[in-house]
């Protein structure tokens, strides 16, 4: 055989590749999950769609009906279970929902309810065992432990803790407000960001324990500042807040179990003194860039490169997020698209995300989702 036809025989796998790999893609079942303010159990609720990781587009497979206010959702380590923060923005009512999930045919099906123990839950997450769900209430500010059985149903809570200290703005924080609940890198601890009190609290946590959390230690934060949202960096020796009233980014080192603050940068794009209304914040897989939503009258993405070694902030840009009231957004496991809810004006917009730069082009994909507040993929084998 010539080395030509070798040549030309070894392309024909690669040729094949190249046609397939989109196929190959698509199949291997990445579905976008939506939670949304309905405002009544008798409208759509959670949205399931397929998502492309080649081109973006967006399939509908499911929604439910019979709960109201699926404002927050969190997917299970395996992905076979969604948990979400149920009735929020309902007076006298709040809970914590768990839905089986079919990935053959995308859809979800109602398990069991259980009260939030205060008013307003608006954060869920599970620990990586899927052995407890910690949920986070913001009007009546608290954190709520229920253990999970056999990672299918929620069990009543085994821990209810509460706060009422609030901080110098009168109006905003005449209380607490626990705003989400984020695990460490080594699930040992904890961070809840008390938007209400200016500092994000630890806990300890021990997946063993019939109580899991336990008081460790309290990061203040800028008086006014009104911490919301909290990420780690994938190579878990930093850590960022966004804070929703000041319109700021707060950069941490975080080592022995302690956060130090490094650098505090705007995220915000226009000059004033007040009415920020920050939202959302994420880090691209790579570890490269950082993500901040800002809401109000601005309705952009801050976007920021990270140094990797000290773990300091670039301003890189802004973008339109197309839609009002960016409440939460997600960048896909591939890196390859940013999503964005816009809950005001009821739109998920899908944008291409470039990985040596960070910034963001508008795909042309876009699905009206009312009152669309989170949005959450996993991958599933075909």
């Amino acid at each position: 055989m010539s080395k030509r036809s070798l040549k030309r025989g070894s392309l024909i796998p690669i040729l094949i590749i190249s046609l397939f790999f989109p196929r190959l893609v698509w199949a291997q079942g990445y579905y976008l999950f939506i939670g949304s303010y309905n405002f009544s159990n008798q409208k759509e609720g959670i949205y399931v769609y397929k998502f492309d990781t080649v081109t973006g587009r967006l399939k509908r497979t499911f929604s439910t009906h019979d709960v109201a206010n699926p404002s927050y959702l969190t997917i299970s380590p395996n992905g076979q279970y969604v948990y979400a923060c149920t009735e929020t923005q309902t007076k006298d009512a709040g809970g914590v929902s768990s839905f089986k999930f079919d990935s053959k045919d995308g859809t979800l099906s109602f398990i069991n309810r259980q009260p939030s123990s205060g008013e307003n839950p608006v954060y869920d997450v599970v620990d990586s065992k899927g052995k407890w769900l910690i949920n986070a209430n913001y009007t009546e500010a608290g954190i709520s432990v229920y253990p999970l059985d056999s990672n299918v149903s929620i069990e009543p809570a085994s821990q209810v803790l509460r706060f009422s200290e609030g901080s110098v703005n009168k109006e905003r924080q005449a209380s607490a407000h626990i705003h989400s609940a984020v695990f460490s890198p080594a699930q040992d601890f904890l961070f809840f960001p008390d938007l209400g009190a200016d500092k994000i609290r630890c806990y300890s946590f021990d997946p063993n324990k019939p109580k899991p959390i336990s008081e460790y230690s309290n990061t203040g934060s800028v008086p006014g500042s009104g911490p919301r949202h909290f990420v780690f960096h994938p190579n878990e020796r930093f850590a960022y807040c966004i804070e929703e009233m000041a319109g700021y980014v707060t950069a941490y080192k975080y080592s022995n179990d302690r956060l130090d603050s490094i650098q505090r940068i705007a995220a915000h794009s226009k000059k004033r003194k007040d009415n920020f209304n920050s939202a959302d914040i994420h880090i691209s897989p790579d570890g490269r860039f950082l993500y901040a939503s800002n809401r109000a009258d601005e309705n952009n993405l801050a976007i920021f490169s990270i140094d990797q070694q000290t773990g300091l902030l670039k301003h890189v840009g802004y973008q339109s997020t197309l839609g009002d009231h960016p409440r939460n957004f997600t960048i896909d496991p591939t890196g390859h698209f940013l999503l964005i809810a816009n809950q005001i004006s009821g739109n998920v917009v899908v944008f291409r995300r470039n990985k040596k730069t960070g910034l963001l082009t508008n795909t042309g994909v876009q699905i009206k989702i009312p009152g669309a507040s989170c949005l959450q993929i996993k991958s599933y084998e075909g």
